[in-house]
């Protein structure tokens, strides 16, 4: 299951807000951030504000905001109103299902309870809890965006890596000596 483009920047935008809480952001600096088309952004923009999850104020020094605390923003929720499409087998759409074990199989149940599995992770984690708020001493004046160093981020993250494959075992290869045998007539 991969996000769609849109999510990814929905998310980003609200990271954005929820880490610079103390002013209001520009569509424009959100592009520039995020290298996305400020057309792109004002959809995203714009669909957050009618979901009730930012604020937005038109005209010079009008820029978005959350309308909500970081913390009372879940991913999931986030995440169910941006993607318009969670059927991960076909048998989960019964208007176009085809597939002729649909009766006896029982891989719908596990991709069913995956998929609650994987939005019970998601509504676990809020706003905040990804979008750690930028510390005073790295805040800018300007509008400019700034990088934060990964040391100044406390929030651990813990990825587990898939064990790494052993190389295959060399073979020993055996090299016969050719025997030169003379030419006739040489």
């Amino acid at each position: 299951m991969r996000l769609t483009d849109y999510t990814d920047y929905t998310l980003r935008v609200l990271m954005f807000c929820a880490m610079h809480p103390e002013r209001s952001v520009t569509i424009a600096e959100l592009a520039e951030s995020h290298a996305v088309s400020k057309n792109h952004l004002m959809k995203i923009v714009n669909d957050l504000a009618r979901q009730g999850l930012l604020q937005t104020t038109r005209g010079r020094g009008g820029g978005l905001r959350l309308l909500k605390p970081a913390s009372d923003i879940r991913i999931g929720d986030v995440v169910r109103q941006t993607e318009t499409d969670f059927r991960l087998v076909e048998c989960f759409d019964a208007n176009h299902n085809s597939c002729t074990l649909t009766a006896h199989c029982q891989l719908k149940q596990v991709f069913r309870t995956a998929l609650q599995s994987y939005f019970a992770e998601l509504d676990k984690v809020t706003l905040a809890d990804i979008a750690p708020a930028v510390p005073e001493s790295l805040r800018l004046d300007s509008r400019r965006v700034r990088i934060v160093p990964m040391s100044d981020i406390t929030r651990s993250v813990s990825i587990e890596l898939p064990p790494k494959k052993k190389p295959p075992a060399k073979q020993a290869v055996s090299v016969k000596a050719l025997r030169r045998t003379p030419r006739a007539g040489a």
